[in-house]
């Protein structure tokens, strides 16, 4: 099942949103510019936004 997300924010070219994985919350921030390959989940909303704000692009 794909995961619906929810509260979709972007910083840059990075976005960050939040998604219930297995009956949890967790958030993922991906960068969306070409050949940027950046996307993590984390814990918490704060950690995915530090993260979005301070990525820089290799591309």
């Amino acid at each position: 099942m794909t995961p619906r997300f929810r509260n979709v924010r972007r910083f840059g070219p990075v976005q960050v949103a939040s998604f219930l994985a297995r009956g949890r919350k967790r958030h993922l921030a991906a960068c969306t510019a070409p050949r940027c390959d950046f996307s993590a989940e984390y814990d918490s909303r704060a950690a995915a936004e530090l993260a979005a704000r301070t990525h820089r692009c290799k591309a």
